[in-house]
């Protein structure tokens, strides 16, 4: 799957990735691989976290892989699953720019957020 920036995402893409992330138990997959960061976790650490069985889990982990949000990678015996970080934030992007689109002189809502924040 090809992942474009914000600016050039297909609706297609973008709709693909938030239905993926319309299961509650596949948006609680996504952000405990968030929360672990870049290192990622393997099936069996995602399934201790999460509680999930492990044929649930792994349906899940397709299902995410396959709308790009999933990132797997072969370790020896294991496969090493981590958020795909610039995915997630361009769909996040997908919507927030079109954010006060309608209304003059609205301030970007990321940059607002980080002032807020800060």
């Amino acid at each position: 799957m090809v992942i474009l920036s914000e600016a050039t995402m297909d609706p297609e893409v973008a709709a693909q990735g938030f239905a993926a992330l319309g299961s509650e138990a596949r948006l609680q997959v996504v952000l405990t691989l968030v929360k672990a960061g870049k290192t990622g976790l393997t099936v069996g650490d995602i399934q201790s976290r999460t509680g999930m069985a492990a044929s649930t889990l792994a349906h899940h982990l397709k299902f995410l892989s396959s709308a790009g949000l999933v990132n797997q990678e072969k370790d020896g015996r294991s496969v090493i699953n981590r958020a795909a970080f610039d995915h997630l934030e361009n769909l996040a992007g997908y919507i927030l720019k079109e954010c006060c689109s309608d209304e003059n002189g609205c301030a970007d809502p990321l940059q607002e957020r980080e002032l807020i924040h800060d």
